[in-house]
């Protein structure tokens, strides 16, 4: 015979038992009082008493609820704390540390097995995006949230910076994945031609049309289109775009009948389009439309965490094994990268074809990256910034490079990274977390 389980939630178990002892407590209280004053004796005595007993009881029966229930969380944070993925730094050997605050070091395990296991996810569902720190862990977060709806996504970020990956991305992890997916960069072709290329047109529509000709739009019939640069479009088609997005239907140019259309929109620029409205470049019911679910992509230089490992996964697509000097992977991330994750693509290959013996050292770099660097000493190097940039983000700038360097140094090891920047321990978690450093990209990294 099958026995019946029921099970009730701690939540409910732990205050009922709270309750219980307290109820019980005013009971005997109470009884004790009744029996007192019938034997005419003082009932002080024998509540004090009663009190000392009920005090070593709850102490009892809360040291055994406490130790059933964080007995298990404690054999977890000591087998995870001794993985080498959480091994930050040698601790001394003792049996008992009581300065050490539990619940502070529970919290610093299970955000790092958070970390680590948001990095499998990442690595398991987006092996394309290469990326590790947290800015780019949110992002795939957002896509995947995202991805399975019908949602029109608008895809923000300067150039290079992977918005057709993130795109495609998007269209991998929907529910049109098994239908078609059509890209055009609205800015690759002439505006002349554009209209014709999204909408497909009819024989005789102009001079040169001599056969019907179907559009992105008739292609991306049931799947997902993609428009890059979107703010390149031109104002006149950007109504027609707008009609497509409201009433799923277009004409084909030379066309006098409507096309109905199933679509999913996804769109990407590198232009303030919030600016291009005001200045009337850009329509802004169209704006408001695209704009249903805004992903923003960083700039390189706002993540230069993930720089070691965007290089390491360029260096392995090369066709000849080729590695990088720390001081070369240095520069790199000391650079500011206008032009992002391509340029620094561009950068490694070209540096890939002049090196000798495949090994990339500051010579094989170009002069942009490493005429950052002046020698102003044996000990150190002094950091040039564009005289364009305020001295604020130039002081900033400084400050994170040192300390991305400390740490890279140190294989993202804290304690001995204060000890080359000469500062405590205190100050520089400050300044990680004002600068927004990603310590656990850049000891996953290392390890």
């Amino acid at each position: 015979m099958k026995h019946l389980r029921f099970h009730i939630s701690l939540y409910i178990i732990i205050p009922f038992i709270f309750a219980g002892f307290s109820i019980f407590s005013s009971l005997m209280t109470f009884r004790v009082t009744i029996y007192s004053l019938e034997q005419k004796a003082e009932p002080a005595t024998w509540v004090f008493w009663l009190i000392v007993a009920i005090s070593i009881l709850s102490f009892a029966a809360g040291f055994l609820l406490v130790r059933f229930l964080l007995r298990p969380v404690e054999l977890f944070v000591e087998k995870a704390s001794k993985l080498p993925a959480f091994i930050e730094a040698p601790q001394p050997k003792s049996k008992k540390n009581w300065s050490v605050d539990k619940i502070e070091q529970f919290t610093s395990v299970f955000d790092r097995v958070t970390s680590v296991l948001s990095r499998i996810e990442a690595r398991h569902f987006f092996p394309e995006i290469i990326g590790e720190s947290t800015t780019i862990r949110g992002l795939l977060s957002l896509i995947m949230k995202v991805a399975p709806t019908d949602s029109t996504v608008l895809i923000l970020g300067e150039s290079g910076t992977g918005k057709e990956l993130v795109a495609t991305s998007i269209f991998e992890h929907s529910q049109r994945k098994d239908e078609p997916f059509v890209k055009l960069n609205c800015a690759a072709i002439p505006e002349e031609l554009l209209e014709s290329e999204l909408f497909g047109h009819e024989k005789g529509a102009f001079t040169g049309a001599a056969a019907f000709k179907p559009g992105k739009f008739d292609m991306a019939h049931g799947g997902t289109i993609f428009l890059d640069e979107i703010g390149d479009m031109p104002m006149n088609l950007q109504a027609k775009i707008l009609r497509v997005l409201q009433e799923k239907e277009f004409y084909r140019v030379g066309g006098s009948h409507t096309i109905k259309v199933d679509v999913r929109f996804l769109a990407s620029t590198n232009k303030n389009l919030e600016k291009m409205v005001r200045e009337g470049t850009f329509r802004e019911d169209l704006y408001y439309r695209l704009n249903v679910f805004t992903l923003h992509l960083p700039p390189l230089r706002e993540r230069k965490e993930d720089i070691p490992v965007i290089v390491d996964h360029f260096l392995k697509t090369l066709p000849k094994p080729v590695t990088i000097s720390s001081v070369a992977l240095q520069m790199l991330m000391a650079y500011s990268w206008p032009g992002n994750i391509r340029e620094l693509k561009n950068v490694i290959e070209s540096a890939a074809v002049v090196t000798e013996g495949g090994y990339i050292e500051p010579a094989q770099l170009p002069g942009k990256i490493t005429g950052l660097f002046a020698r102003a000493s044996q000990d150190g190097t002094e950091l040039k910034l564009p005289t364009s940039v305020s001295l604020d983000d130039k002081l900033k700038e400084i400050e994170r490079s040192l300390i991305i360097d400390a740490l890279t140094k140190t294989g993202g090891v804290q304690s001995r990274a204060t000890e080359l920047l000469g500062i405590n321990q205190r100050s520089l978690w400050h300044r990680i977390k004002k600068l927004k450093i990603d310590v656990k990209s850049i000891k996953n990294y290392d390890a």
